[in-house]
């Protein structure tokens, strides 16, 4: 996959709100397989596409990579053998030293590419059109139909198929629902939603009047309520990273994401992961010489 292909790859998973990490090689000292520019793209299951230096590399820049996607944070990566690789390196940099034949340092600066959460806007209304103009604005993803994979769900359809509407959000789990609707209303649609036979616990999910409580309010200042509202839901979740498992590689000890692995074999009921080919071979050739080290 040439550079200009890792770049269309970003750009498709990017509008499809896929996750991924962005790589691209900053720094080269020589001997190395690897040029400045290369670029590489590791998707959220520790796929790598692209080119960032081969496997003296590639562990260790997905490992780094998932790594990002669980914290958010971009990091400079610096790889090369030991006793050398730290030698020059800026006090943030991610210092990881391989025991690759290769004698040569790389720096890879890796970038998380985060999706920006999904807002279902549905209905016609002034305040639904107000919403979907504003909220791209603050970082939201918008789509004025309802999406399986929508975080948040605004209801403003004036009265037209409501309860349809909600019912299915709430079935597909939306994190916030909000009905723009008064409070009568509200009382009016929840009260038929219970009819349908959906429980108490659900339909207290369900936000109504949509948005902060601003009084009187026209339809764009509604619209505006509401955005607020999300704003402050956003910041206010609870999210906890998923940071990658790691193992040692028993032969040369590098670090490396677990389920990311492609080489790995079992010895005595226990699995082993590995950095290359290279090493799972040496450890399958006297695997108790090797697990005798690791266990001093």
């Amino acid at each position: 996959m040439s550079r200009a292909d890792v770049l269309v790859r970003a750009g498709r998973l990017a509008s499809e709100g896929v996750p991924f990490a962005l790589a691209t090689v900053v720094s080269v000292q020589r001997p190395a397989s690897t040029r400045r520019g290369d670029r590489g793209l590791v998707t959220a299951a520790g796929e790598l596409h692209g080119w960032v230096g081969g496997a003296c590399s590639e562990p260790t820049v997905v490992r780094e990579a998932l790594r990002a996607l669980a914290d958010g944070e971009p990091r400079l990566v610096r790889i090369g053998p030991p006793g050398r690789t730290a030698e020059g390196a800026t006090p943030e940099a991610v210092v990881a030293e391989s025991s690759c034949a290769s004698e040569g340092v790389v720096e890879v600066l890796v970038e998380p590419q985060l999706p920006e959460p999904l807002l279902a806007v549905v209905g016609g209304s002034p305040a639904a059109e107000t919403l979907a103009r504003l909220a791209p604005e603050v970082g939201w993803r918008v789509v004025r139909e309802l999406k399986p994979k929508a975080e948040a769900v605004v209801v403003a359809t004036m009265g037209h198929d409501d309860e349809d509407v909600l019912a299915s959000a709430l079935e597909q789990g939306a994190g916030y629902v909000g009905l723009v609707a008064s409070s009568r209303r509200a009382s009016v649609v929840l009260a038929a939603l219970r009819e349908r036979g959906i429980d108490e616990e659900a339909l207290t999910r369900v936000r109504s009047p949509a948005g902060l409580d601003l009084g009187p309010a026209s339809q764009p200042e509604i619209a505006v309520a509401v955005l607020a509202e999300l704003v402050a839901w956003r910041h206010s979740r609870s999210v906890v990273p998923a940071t990658p498992a790691v193992a040692v590689d028993p032969v040369c000890g590098m670090e490396v994401a677990v389920d990311a692995a492609r080489e790995r074999t079992s010895y005595q009921e226990q699995e082993y992961v590995f950095c290359g080919p290279g090493c799972r071979s040496r450890f399958e050739s006297d695997p108790a010489h090797y697990v005798s080290i690791e266990a001093s």
